[in-house]
């Protein structure tokens, strides 16, 4: 295996030759490094698992479900319809380019970065890569260095699996980070906090680099008196707890009336305790802090709130219980920010109206969570706020389906990915038109040569109108047509003439 050079400028020439000696192009390359990536996540389950165990504290059950059950199934899913995502396209023409060839062809971008997180490490990281490898990039992967081993194994791993011509790992810190970003990349997909993403933007801006910003932000839960508050309580505390509340999409704060509010803190004390017996400190399938300056932050957002529920820390473990906040002000700290922990405020609202105001006077968050059974008042939520992507009655799950985009919105991000949407992230979409240099067409063309004249300009508006549009299923048709407007023009020419 060869040595992975640690210059990012010589990294990016390296993958800048492959990729223009069309290496990475054919279908048939970008299927078997695909099926090696699926191979590099099956055959090495357990060491995964480790990883993330010694990250983050994350039990087995998360680790599969969450992050390698993830990317093999992005991988099956890609697999499986690869070939009807780069098939040329062929859209409708106008009734001018009737004899014309009109396609959209598929290109990659070139050398893309691919910068992770540390919350899912493996995933995130490794997810916009299988779209970046279908559409026939050549990546660099820079890995959290906050989730050290992770990010160990990624360098370690990927180099043994994947055409390391075509695809090289970056570590380090925040000075690496820095020199990675000053280099020249065709793509850049980056995802974390606002606070970089600015930096990743600000960087990208001065090639004229195109992006991707997968960020976060606040994302409110909605919960409607009309709901089975048990169901609710489990669904909205899974997510809330699920990787100790580091998740991106988890609920961050419950908009709800007082009475409501009151029957939910009793539900979830109890799925609590369902969930991790009496003392979740001791369950295998509750995780931990990522790290200390982490777990200072999260644990200083309970100062001065009303705790229902938790409010239990212990800094030896980088450990924070389960914990429900009933009564939050707006004004409060711990709704000022993204919480990217198991803290769960409540913020009381006398209505659904005022919890759609709510939302709308902050930032755009990166998911919304209705809890209703008035499909009414579902639709009216939908219609009258702005976010990256929806769940009704349930939490995270929209996450799971292949077919669905994922992406931020405003401050909570730009572009997505997941399925197709990543194949489309990394892929430039060429448009073509091909004309031959045959009598007929030149015929047909002509009008638009001087001198001008009032035939010229009729026939010209009529064959530019794009409501003429027709598909390629009655091309023998349109040809018929075509060449009788083309002798109808160029008799009307001759009579022009002839006067």
């Amino acid at each position: 295996m060869p040595s992975v050079s640690k210059n990012p400028q010589e990294i990016v020439t390296q993958l800048r030759n492959t990729f223009n000696s069309g290496k990475t192009k054919p279908l048939g390359y970008r299927i078997k490094q695909l099926k090696a990536f699926k191979c590099m996540i099956e055959e090495n389950l357990e060491e995964i698992a480790k990883c993330l165990y010694a990250d983050l504290h994350k039990s087995k059950f998360e680790a599969i479900i969450m992050e390698t059950d993830f990317l093999i199934n992005e991988i099956k899913y890609c697999l499986t319809h690869i070939h009807e995502w780069t098939r040329t396209e062929k859209p409708d023409k106008i009734m001018a380019n009737l004899l014309d060839s009109v396609y959209i062809l598929h290109d990659p971008y070139g050398v893309v970065l691919v910068m992770g997180a540390w919350n899912y490490p493996l995933q995130l990281t490794l997810l916009p890569v299988i779209g970046a490898i279908a559409a026939g990039n050549c990546v660099v992967i820079k890995p959290s260095e906050i989730s050290s081993a992770t990010s160990k194994f990624i360098a370690d791993y990927v180099p043994k699996y994947l055409d390391p011509e075509a695809f090289s790992v970056y570590e380090g810190g925040i000075p690496e980070t820095t020199e990675l970003l000053k280099q020249r990349f065709d793509y850049i997909f980056y995802t974390g906090c606002a606070g970089v993403g600015k930096i990743v933007q600000s960087a990208a801006s001065k090639h004229l680099t195109p992006h991707t910003l997968e960020l976060g932000g606040k994302s409110p839960v909605f919960i409607d008196s009309s709901v089975d508050i048990e169901t609710a309580a489990r669904r909205v505390m899974w997510g809330k707890c699920a990787n100790a509340g580091q998740t991106c999409v988890a609920p961050d704060y419950v908009l709800c009336t007082r009475d409501t509010a009151d029957r939910f803190v009793s539900a979830a004390n109890k799925v609590i305790k369902e969930f991790f017996g009496e003392d979740p400190k001791r369950s295998e399938d509750f995780g931990r802090i990522v790290n200390d300056r982490h777990f200072a932050r999260i644990a200083a957002l309970m100062k001065g709130c009303d705790i229902a529920v938790g409010g239990q820390t212990d800094s030896t473990e980088r450990y924070i219980a389960p914990t429900i906040i009933v009564d939050a002000k707006p004004t409060d700290p711990i709704m000022q920010e993204e919480i990217f922990g198991p803290l769960l405020p409540i913020v009381y609202v006398e209505s659904a109206y005022d919890a759609i105001s709510f939302i709308n006077h902050r930032e755009k968050p990166l998911a919304m969570y209705i809890f209703s059974n008035d499909s009414k008042l579902v639709n009216t939520f939908l219609t009258s706020t702005s976010a990256g992507g929806v769940t009704v009655n349930d939490v995270v799950m929209h996450l799971t389906v292949p077919s669905l985009p994922f992406g931020g919105v405003g401050q909570s991000g730009m572009g997505s990915y997941h399925g197709k949407a990543s194949y489309d992230t990394f892929t430039h979409r060429k448009s073509v038109l091909h004309k031959d240099l045959f009598i007929l067409g030149e015929k047909l063309g002509a009008a638009r040569y001087p001198p001008s004249s009032n035939g010229k300009l009729k026939y010209l508006q009529f064959m530019l109108n794009p409501n003429l549009s027709l598909s390629f299923r009655y091309l023998s048709h349109i040809i018929v047509f075509a060449l009788g407007a083309g002798l109808a023009y160029w008799l009307n020419c001759l009579k022009e003439r002839s006067e």
